[in-house]
């Protein structure tokens, strides 16, 4: 007997890029540009030129750094081979080669010794994996140490009341035809070791489980303050995000607007996303 139509199609799950439903679920890489942009041109009335993006993976955000001014070069730095090809594939090839020739990819330990530059930044909270502080500490020095005399060390951190819950977020992919998945999978109080996992389901049923996991500390906001001051940086700030009343009238929650402002005291919420910025 022959094979009915459709019989062992594969499922959408199984046809799935997960770094291309990363970036799109993921990272915010133009508004990390202009936040980046502006804070630098507001703190040190020039414009930033040169970025190094730490535990870059895929290198989306250095892309969109160079593409926004013909000025721009960025460095790249992650240990993972595959997806630094991946990147360079995805990425950088379908920037043009004005772009790609502007950026550089590194496959190694964050750690190393680069060329200098402006601004240095790690996103996705990805320095947590750092769960020691003297290894924290020893990265903020070696980050410390690729910024020219004026830079930036910018940095996001995520936290609020229902961060050590066990819990899963959903968000809805359009665009794919998915369903992204956060999930808290486990809080240890007692040293905040704390296990995380995207998972994405589509709309035929199927299901990406364990797109990407995390291992990491979730630090507090004044323990990375304490340890930058400890690697030698000269000052810290901390940007809160703008909340205002969502228009829907139904909707008493609060909703973020995008916009960040630095600030030293907040009251706290059940779910935050801030950013820190070290001066050298």
């Amino acid at each position: 007997m022959g094979k009915q139509s459709g019989q062992n199609k594969p499922t959408m799950a199984e046809q799935a890029d997960r770094h291309a439903l990363y970036q799109e679920s993921v990272q915010f890489p133009e508004a990390e540009v202009d936040f980046m942009s502006k804070t630098f041109q507001k703190l040190r009335g020039r414009k930033a030129l040169s970025m190094k993006e730490d535990f870059c993976g895929t290198a989306y955000l250095a892309t969109e750094w160079c593409k926004s001014d013909p000025e721009r070069t960025a460095i790249g730095v992650d240990f993972d081979g595959p997806t630094l090809d991946w990147g360079r594939k995805h990425n950088l090839e379908t920037a043009g080669k004005d772009v790609a020739k502007r950026i550089t990819l590194i496959e190694d330990d964050v750690r190393i010794k680069t060329d200098k530059v402006d601004v240095t930044c790690a996103f996705n909270f990805s320095y947590c994996l750092f769960e020691k502080r003297d290894e924290l500490i020893n990265y903020f020095k070696t980050a410390r140490e690729s910024l020219n005399d004026d830079g930036l060390l910018v940095l996001d951190l995520f936290g609020g009341t229902e961060c050590a819950d066990v819990l899963e977020e959903e968000t809805e992919l359009e665009d794919q035809n998915a369903t992204y998945i956060w999930e808290h999978v486990s809080f240890n109080p007692i040293n905040n070791h704390m296990e995380c996992a995207i998972h994405f389901e589509f709309d035929d049923g199927s299901r990406m489980d364990e797109a990407f996991t995390y291992c990491w500390r979730l630090w507090a906001i004044p323990e990375i303050l304490e340890l930058l001051e400890e690697a030698g940086y000269s000052k810290s700030r901390v940007y809160w995000e703008e909340y205002v009343e969502s228009d829907d009238e139904d909707d008493d929650e609060l909703e973020g607007t995008g916009e960040y402002y630095e600030t030293t005291e907040v009251e706290n919420q059940e779910s935050w996303m801030i950013y820190i910025v070290a001066e050298k």
